[in-house]
């Protein structure tokens, strides 16, 4: 087990904050892989935890309602090609998940981002503003606990 002390998503918070509760937070992950994946998130559960299984089943539902409404969000504002989501924690054994518009022109399409560049960097992209993506988060989350 990871110690929490050395734990990076627990000593840090793993990029600009768009949206937190008490029990998890979206990210907007900066750096290369932004520049290659605008609109790329991370949904990080804020406890040290290494599995979905290590969380109750209301933690379950709801660290999941949000991965959900974080790739509503993004559907909306970005109209990527696709939307992957992952759950890896191979490097970082906390429990987080990825949330990743894509593009049939981006950099590594169709493998994943993880995967060696398949082509030169995709033509700049329009980045929404921190304020819409909290926006668009708060409102999928309502929409998803609400049923809607």
């Amino acid at each position: 087990m990871t110690d929490p002390g050395s734990c990076e998503l627990c000593r840090l918070p793993g990029g600009e904050i768009l949206w937190q509760d008490g029990l998890c937070r979206v990210v907007r992950v900066a750096g290369r892989e932004a520049l290659d994946h605008p609109g790329l998130c991370r949904v990080i559960w804020n406890a040290h935890v290494r599995e979905m299984t290590d969380l109750r089943c209301d933690e379950r539902r709801h660290l999941m309602a949000l991965v959900f409404a974080t790739e509503t969000a993004l559907r909306r504002l970005y109209q990527a090609d696709k939307i992957n989501l992952a759950s890896l924690g191979n490097l970082v054994p906390h429990l987080h998940w990825h949330v990743i518009p894509r593009y049939a022109d981006d950099r590594h399409f169709p493998a994943p981002i993880w995967a060696e560049p398949r082509r030169a960097s995709a033509p700049a992209r329009a980045v929404a503003a921190s304020a819409a993506l909290h926006g668009a988060i708060s409102e999928a989350l309502a929409e998803e606990q609400g049923g809607a």
